[in-house]
């Protein structure tokens, strides 16, 4: 089940990666995250924008690749205190769980829409103790298979 979770995982963050591949070169440039951070409602200057490329960029080129990207929001190498920022971004009218409805939403935000349905069945593979949502303990497990 983790390897299929992990690839289920991979392909969506490969799917949201080329949304903002606006060339279709396989790296996102400086122009692409600028419009990736204002789809997620983040208004940032130019120069927090290079701040953000430098720290994500591993190879030093000024684009990020698709491993690059998956650092950039918080799939590897994450924290705990990253991973809670991350958790409250996919809350919901004060809850501290992420429901169908509110993945739903946040995948919405992030360019990615996906089903209802699909929503339940993603958080169905980590809902860890079948109250059908995620807490912050099934979140994390989630996020750094």
């Amino acid at each position: 089940m983790t390897s299929i979770s992990f690839a289920s995982g991979r392909q969506e963050m490969e799917r949201l990666f080329s949304k903002f591949d606006i060339n279709c070169d396989g790296k996102i440039s400086l122009s692409e995250l600028q419009l990736l951070m204002r789809a997620i409602g983040e208004e940032i200057s130019c120069e927090d924008i290079e701040t953000l490329l430098q720290f994500a960029d591993s190879d030093g080129n000024a684009l990020l690749d698709i491993n690059d990207f998956m650092r950039l929001v918080g799939v590897e190498n994450s924290t705990d205190e990253d991973l809670m920022e991350a958790f409250k971004l996919y809350g919901m009218d004060g809850q501290d769980c992420i429901t169908a409805r509110s993945l739903k939403r946040m995948l919405s935000r992030l360019g990615a829409s996906s089903a209802i349905e699909d929503c339940e069945n993603m958080i169905c593979q980590f809902d860890l103790n079948g109250d059908g949502v995620l807490c912050f303990e099934e979140f994390k497990a989630m996020m750094l298979v």
